[in-house]
């Protein structure tokens, strides 16, 4: 079993700190390297809908750093004073431009705005959500760089379909997008933290439809939707997932290791089980344990497919 995250104080409570578990202890990862792809490749580009106007993928590489301002230990977005924040965001943006020049990159900053937490809450939900105070205050920071604003949701013994409206006020912007995270998205009742949760397409189906109708009631651009994912059976009946133009899915390879791992991972839960297109997560502390070497823009552009949505913690 991947290790449990680990407890931190957040917003006066006992929150799950947000550290996907190790590649290496996943009893599904592969442990031999993938073979070479003949090109052109036959499952990807995922055949689908064209995008609309206004659409960010694939015309852009979304370019994004994650946590919550109130912990150091859930993410970068939190750990550093926020102008240091986001010059390193600049750094990392830069470090794409030049890595491929041909794709745009469109900095985003990625909040956890529903936190798992190890106590139960007055309602028995195990989640907290934070206040509109701190999320208007990280879509302040993301105005600064003419960024773009996702909001995390970590829904406990919740469901997808109760906490997503909460936010409303929110994703009603043309410039506010979703992440999903099924590990803590416990359907059988056991706190976060103590297994692994999961989603179906039903969910992400359920999910898809409520965001196609933000965009079509408020005449909005597409939206993102990021699925985290670093075990098969975190996303099931990944086949049934729908594909709406409004709505551009990522399917984002989320757990910790050194590169050969991670790329085994990327290739069995990303490439083998397409949805629409690809996302990967670079921890700058957990991805070095033990020596191994951060993956570089260029690790990450040789890989198939080439992921269009980057996430740094």
């Amino acid at each position: 079993m991947p290790t449990s995250p680990r407890l931190s104080a957040l917003a006066a409570l006992a929150l799950l700190a947000v550290a996907a578990a190790p590649l290496s202890a996943q009893p599904d990862t592969p442990t031999t390297p993938p073979a070479a792809e003949a090109r052109p490749d036959p499952v990807w580009p995922v055949p689908g809908p064209a995008p609309l106007p206004g659409s960010l993928l694939p015309e852009r590489r979304i370019i994004a750093y994650y946590g919550n301002p109130l912990s150091k230990r859930m993410g970068i977005l939190g750990e550093l004073p926020v102008d240091q924040m986001l010059g390193r965001l600049d750094r990392e943006v830069d470090a794409w431009r030049k890595a491929d020049p041909a794709t745009p990159v469109q900095p985003a900053l990625h909040l956890i705005a529903m936190v798992a937490q190890g106590d139960k809450g007055r309602d028995g939900k195990y989640r907290a959500k934070m206040a509109d105070t701190l999320i208007e205050r990280v879509y302040g920071w993301t105005r600064r760089r003419d960024a773009v604003l996702f909001l995390d949701l970590q829904v406990g013994l919740s469901t997808i379909q109760a906490e997503t409206p909460r936010f409303e006020t929110f994703l009603a912007r043309p410039d506010v997008h979703l992440g999903i995270d099924p590990e803590f998205a416990m359907h059988d009742g056991t706190p976060p933290g103590k297994k692994i949760g999961w989603y179906t397409a039903d969910d992400i189906n359920w999910t898809i439809d409520y965001l196609a109708a933000l965009v079509t009631k408020h005449n909005l651009p597409p939206k993102v939707l990021v699925i985290h994912r670093f075990t098969q059976r975190m996303v099931r009946d990944t086949e049934r997932i729908k594909r709406d133009p409004r709505v551009q899915v990522v399917m984002h390879m989320d757990g910790w290791g050194g590169p050969r791992l991670k790329r085994d991972s990327y290739r069995a839960f990303i490439y083998k089980e397409p949805v629409q297109f690809a996302g990967f997560k670079i921890f700058y502390k957990n991805d070095t344990r033990g020596g191994n070497p951060l993956m570089t823009p260029a690790d990450l552009l040789a890989l198939t497919p080439v992921p269009l949505y980057i996430q740094y913690q």
